[in-house]
């Protein structure tokens, strides 16, 4: 390992357990409440009165919605067991491998999704962005302790003058 992989500090490790994790996770929890609480009150009356294809597509991204909530939920409640003390990291590692925070992306273009209630597509994208922020959280604090930490601006130039130099063969 490179003398800067010795001298590195991990910062996602401490996050992890300080305030800006406790803000985090506040977020996450409000944000299921609220969800819940829009699907099952001004969200059910708004999808009643929506077109046929937006009532389609708003089954659909609210099952989307709640599912990745659920497993923003899992992952904060896994986090702050470990932080508590009431799992080890081994067991949070394992249980995690069920929690998935990628793949729940939406399809803006898709039809009658500008026919959605505005509070409803609010908290889709709050839900995104919060999803990309726990699962950027969830890569660094897991990140095998082998793998190599390299930030993003070193080497950069170096790796294009390579690619050049091999481009144009001036090795």
């Amino acid at each position: 390992m490179s003398e800067l992989g010795l001298n590195t500090v991990s910062f996602a490790g401490r996050a992890a357990a300080s305030a800006q994790f406790k803000a985090t996770y506040a977020e996450g929890m409000g944000l299921v409440e609220e969800t819940a609480a829009y699907l099952d009150g001004s969200g059910r009356a708004a999808a009643k009165v929506l077109p046929r294809m937006a009532s389609v597509l708003y089954a659909a991204e609210s099952m989307r919605l709640t599912t990745r909530l659920m497993q923003m939920a899992s992952w904060l409640l896994l986090q702050r067991a470990v932080n508590n003390g009431e799992m080890s990291r081994d067991q949070v590692l394992s249980e995690k491998s069920k929690v998935r925070l990628d793949g729940f992306n939406v399809d803006r273009s898709a039809p009658g999704w500008n026919d959605l209630p505005e509070a409803f597509r609010d908290l889709v994208e709050r839900s995104l962005r919060l999803q990309n922020r726990i699962a950027l959280l969830d890569r660094e604090i897991y990140r095998p302790a082998d793998a190599p930490i390299v930030p993003d601006n070193e080497n950069s130039v170096q790796a294009q003058l390579d690619l050049l130099r091999t481009a144009f063969n001036l090795n």
